[in-house]
């Protein structure tokens, strides 16, 4: 029989309440209020490395940022994150290298049911997010879960990001769409 854990992570209904899931939330948000409240980027560092799943040598994350889990969040070389992004990772969030993000982006993962029963009873589930290497999300776009974007994708601040998109173009709007494709030339 899978964990609440297993299922939240495989993407799964599961309950949110679980104690595990409440004792490993709680630890990650102490961890978050850590980094936030760190004096120098070395502290900050640290500690990110730590509260992330996995992450490139050279990664900067300013404060504040905000999680559910963070060991589901996994980010490459050269990882670069603004002000005030929240990543809700109940799936796997997986970032290429040298991913840069503006100000205020949010990765959310969590989804609930829309029939207003089974949105009630408590459960919830979630979808992985795949973002490719030389990514730019712009300021206080959200990409929700189920989303993979190609490499070298742009995406404009304030864009809504439902669904996925290939490499070399620019996305924006609300639902996101494709602006333009990218000429290396």
């Amino acid at each position: 029989m899978k964990t609440e854990k297993e299922k939240m992570t495989g993407g799964e209904m599961y309950r949110p309440d679980d104690q595990q899931l409440v004792k490993e939330r709680r630890a990650a948000h102490l961890k978050a209020q850590a980094f936030n409240r760190a004096e120098t980027d070395q502290e900050r560092q640290e500690i990110i490395k730590e509260l992330f799943g996995s992450t490139g040598e050279n990664i900067t994350v300013e404060p504040t940022f905000r999680t559910d889990y963070g060991q589901n969040i996994h980010v490459g070389e050269n990882f670069y994150a603004n002000f005030n992004c929240v990543f809700l990772d109940v799936c796997p969030i997986r970032i290429g290298k040298n991913a840069m993000l503006g100000p205020g982006v949010s990765l959310v993962t969590p989804e609930h049911p829309l029939e207003a029963e089974a949105r009630n009873s408590g459960y919830e589930f979630g979808r992985p997010i795949v973002i490719g290497d030389n990514c730019w999300i712009g300021t206080n776009a959200t990409i929700v879960g189920g989303v993979t974007l190609g490499d070298n994708v742009v995406v404009a601040a304030g864009a809504v990001v439902k669904k996925s998109f290939p490499d070399n173009v620019i996305i924006g709007g609300v639902p996101a769409g494709i602006i333009r494709t990218i000429d290396n030339d």
